[in-house]
């Protein structure tokens, strides 16, 4: 994301903040948000802003979708 991107962001997630709720479902873990964000003070104050007051839910390394198809077709061979 460009340096103008990740500022709308931050402009969008600073006018919610403490006014309406705000849902991100990444597959990247915070680590890698610089690859994302490339300024690293942006990307640390997006971070901040997402993070204060919030609830962070990590569903683990594997893919919930990806598990769920395993398990559906399983299911389907077994009959």
């Amino acid at each position: 994301m460009d340096r103008r991107g990740a500022e709308l962001l931050f402009q969008v997630l600073t006018e919610r903040e403490e006014k309406n709720s705000v849902a991100i479902a990444s597959n990247e873990s915070f680590g890698g948000w610089t690859r994302t964000f490339t300024d690293p003070r942006l990307c640390a104050a997006i971070v901040d802003r997402l993070t204060f007051g919030g609830n962070i839910i990590e569903t683990g390394t594997e893919s919930y979708r990806l598990a769920s198809t395993r398990a559906a077709r399983a299911q389907d061979a077994a009959g």
